[in-house]
């Protein structure tokens, strides 16, 4: 080295690490952003259908309930009705993945894009999510009072 060239630049470890890092790190924050839209776009649709098909079912509940169907039975109808959504759309998430899987490859760091522990750990989320966002309309169903609901329009 010259002792007489000036060095320039002179600068941490830690912020040459920073500096590196910044785009992956904004490229990660981006897409967990996303993701967690994403999980509460599902969860507010979800209710929002599940509330929706409760409504227009009033009628139905009523009457299984005035000919004796327990409480426990409608709930068990609204919770199926909620997983057939879920178990459609994880599949087509699941498809989705493994359609843009080489897009996903670009984006991740240290995990494959089919990594069977992340999607499977992202499929409970989601069912969870979803499962959570069903209880509401079906306790709402499951209350429902059967002379109210027959003298519905």
């Amino acid at each position: 080295m010259d002792r007489d060239v000036p060095v320039t630049q002179v600068r941490t470890m830690r912020d040459l690490l920073s500096l590196q890092l910044s785009q992956p790190r904004f490229a990660m924050i981006l897409v967990g952003s996303f993701a967690v839209l994403a999980l509460i776009l599902t969860a507010v649709g979800m209710y929002g259908v599940m509330m929706y098909s409760v409504a227009q079912r009033t009628r139905e509940i009523g009457v299984r309930l005035a000919l004796g169907a327990q409480r426990g039975a409608v709930l068990k109808m609204v919770f199926r009705d909620a997983a057939i959504l879920l178990l459609t759309g994880i599949a087509a998430g699941l498809a989705a993945t493994g359609a843009f899987a080489s897009v996903l490859r670009t984006m991740l760091y240290g995990t494959d894009s089919r990594n069977p522990q992340v999607l499977a750990a992202v499929c409970i989320v989601v069912a969870l999510s979803g499962f959570l966002a069903t209880l509401l309309p079906a306790l709402r169903a499951a209350a429902v009072e059967p002379l109210q609901a027959l003298r519905m329009d």
